[in-house]
């Protein structure tokens, strides 16, 4: 991804400051398609995996996803697909069973959680992403470096494609606003946090945290970690 481009504003004391605007949160150039891998292919894989990557040959940097609780990889390929048009391969193996784990990764960690998760969609349904068992208690015991962006107004599910079962996203909060913006704003931090901590291309991610303003939606609360 280029780096941030600046341009100049006065501040209320009259000083120059600089205002960063980045790139991360619109699609990238490079032509991308997604491959399913399951049980027909050969060789079989352990678990069917879901791969999005660019069309054109080249040598790229490799990130897995792990999808959420009870989901279909396939439901984050629009997520997915504008990461992969920045230069990456992404990895996305179906899941279907969970073991405790130890968050000691020796390696930078990215955490993205919702404003609205910790709240209920009904009567029916409790939280999605209950306080104390959610993104945030996941950020406390990770080992930096590690960084947690918030989209202060979108619920849970609000990152899956439009066209997922809506027996699932029916159990969640969700938020008001436009569900390709938030995409946008989690494919970009996506981006954003693989450049600097694959690439060592720390520009567009150093622009979001000094001004979180620069993303499609709100971040509130923007957090890291570095020693």
């Amino acid at each position: 991804a280029a780096a941030p481009a600046e341009t100049m504003n006065k501040s209320a004391a009259g000083a120059e400051v600089p205002e960063a605007f980045t790139s991360v949160f619109q699609p990238g150039k490079l032509a991308v398609e997604a491959i399913q891998v399951d049980e027909n292919a050969a060789p079989t894989p352990p678990i069917p995996v879901l791969i999005v990557a660019p069309k054109d040959a080249g040598t790229y940097p490799v990130a897995m996803l792990l999808h959420g609780f009870f989901l279909h990889n396939h439901f984050y390929e629009h997520l997915l697909r504008h990461v992969a048009s920045h230069g990456f391969i992404i990895v996305a193996p179906q899941i279907l069973t969970y073991e405790p784990s130890s968050f000691g990764m020796a390696m930078p960690v990215l955490v993205i959680g919702t404003g609205l998760g910790e709240e209920k969609k009904n009567i029916f349904f409790p939280p999605c992403a209950p306080k104390d068992v959610n993104h945030a208690e996941f950020y406390r015991e990770c080992r930096p470096p590690c960084y947690y962006f918030v989209t202060k107004d979108y619920g849970h599910l609000d990152m899956l494609d439009d066209d997922a079962p809506k027996f699932i996203t029916c159990v969640c909060k969700d938020g008001n606003g436009c569900k390709g913006k938030m995409r946008r704003c989690v494919a970009g931090i996506m981006v954003a946090f693989l450049n600097a901590a694959l690439g060592e291309k720390d520009a567009d991610l150093e622009a979001i945290l000094r001004d979180p303003a620069v993303a499609p939606t709100t971040l509130d609360p923007v957090e890291h970690r570095v020693a």
